[in-house]
């Protein structure tokens, strides 16, 4: 069976957690989107890690771990978050690349920075990882497939190319060093020997293990909100992050997703800029929210950025779900709400003197006011708790309420940092 696990929100609702759990049960997982512009924090019994590039099914031995074509392929990058695993102790991972996959080059990475720097004040708060100038680029037409890298002929004719469009922009825009392409194929040639091992047809092997029956996890990074088409644009990442995508990005039929795992957090945080309704605005209630939030603390696990902070969000989480077709939800961060007497939740906008239960475009999002409503808090820490039946009360009227306003089920409430620490409802 083919399970996605997918994100409601902003990012950062705790998916490196329940991804590391359900991929304890996999035979494959694979990432199929985004770069090592996020990151993915899991706390097991080899220590705690910050994933970015690889899958968090790398701590399952007998797992393969499948980098899809999808995905912005930082090869070096790569190469360094493996050697870091072992170095901590983790065995080896079984990694496959995609032959289909495009390659994040340096010059994605100084385009993102010259940018930014570019916009100053407008700038979009990028993690100058080289995410939206390599999307740009495999769009237009100009990108590097992993397969190019085995053909010299061909991958010297695409680098000629791409410097004479790159060095026109860094000339009279950016007024920066140009490109060299006899530069960049010796950075492509060792490319090529970094990622040679992994390569392989994902499409056809995916095909052989879906006839086979294996458990393949599909991991998306970020939510649905930070989705190109869906999210809050212009404030969102440069590729899909909806589960839908997750047939895209690895080369199988959509139908074979069966199964929408949907990550949601009791609060809301998200990193950078862009419209954020239930944002707490009061900067000492924020900060408390933010110490007791996670584990060590909201800040992003890529950029260490504090991560602003808000009161759970049943608009943008009931639409998020919905975009992401979610079949089931997980509740994350439980457990960091136990110091509140009183727990405010958004359950409607007010926009232009309406109150509106949807989630509108951008544009009307940025005129959009909370409406909350309080519910009362269980003012106990319920960490070590296995069993639904065992949470206070109030607590799982908070869950209850929560789930009405989402119109999913949800089926495991995370109230702690560890795998083990997750109450299966049903």
């Amino acid at each position: 069976m083919v399970t996605a696990i997918v994100g409601a929100n902003w990012g950062d609702e705790g998916k490196g957690k329940i991804t590391d759990m359900l991929a304890q049960e996999s035979d494959i997982i694979i990432r199929f989107q985004g770069g090592s512009n996020a990151g993915h924090t899991i706390v097991n019994n080899y220590g705690k890690f910050a994933l970015h590039l690889l899958p968090s099914g790398v701590f399952n031995n007998d797992a393969v771990n499948i980098i899809g074509n999808g995905v912005a392929l930082n090869i070096p990058y790569l190469a360094k978050e493996v050697e870091e695993l072992v170095k901590q102790g983790v065995p080896r991972p079984n990694i496959i690349v995609s032959d289909r996959a495009q390659i994040l080059m340096p010059y994605h990475i100084l385009f993102d920075q010259y940018e930014e720097e570019r916009l100053g004040k407008e700038s979009f708060g990028s993690t100058k990882s080289g995410i939206a100038p390599f999307y740009s680029d495999k769009y237009a037409k100009i990108g590097l497939q992993v397969s190019q890298l085995f053909d010299d002929e061909v991958l010297k004719k695409q680098l000629k190319k791409i410097c004479d469009q790159k060095n026109v922009l860094l000339e009279h825009l950016y007024k920066k060093p140009l490109l060299d392409p006899d530069e960049l194929y010796k950075t492509c040639v060792e490319y090529r020997e970094q990622v040679r091992p992994f390569v392989c047809d994902v499409s056809l092997y995916l095909h052989k293990a879906i006839k086979e029956g294996k458990n393949i996890l599909l991991e998306g990074q970020l939510g649905s909100l930070k989705d190109t088409d869906h999210g809050i644009y212009p404030m969102v990442t440069s590729s899909s992050t909806l589960a839908g995508y997750g047939a895209v990005g690895t080369g199988i039929p959509p139908y074979e997703i069966k199964r929408i795992v949907t990550v949601v957090k009791a609060y809301s945080s998200a990193v950078g800029g862009g419209e954020f309704v239930s944002e707490i605005l009061d900067e000492k209630v924020a900060d408390e929210l933010r110490r007791h939030g996670g584990d060590g603390g909201e800040y992003g696990a890529t950029t260490g950025r504090p991560r602003r902070m808000g009161w759970f969000d049943a608009v943008a989480s009931r639409y998020g779900c919905r975009v992401q077709g979610a079949t089931e939800v997980v509740l994350t961060v439980l457990d960091c709400l136990g110091y509140l007497e009183k727990i405010p939740v958004c359950v409607g906008y007010e926009l232009d003197g309406e109150i509106i239960k949807d989630f509108p475009v951008t544009e009307k999002l940025s005129k959009c006011k909370p409406v909350l409503v309080e519910l009362d808090g269980w003012h106990t820490d319920i960490s070590g708790i296995r069993n639904y039946d065992d949470l206070p009360e109030n607590c799982k009227k908070y869950v209850e309420f929560i789930e009405k306003e989402l119109e999913v089920p949800i089926k495991m409430v995370s109230n702690g940092p560890k795998r083990e620490d997750i109450i299966v409802r049903w």
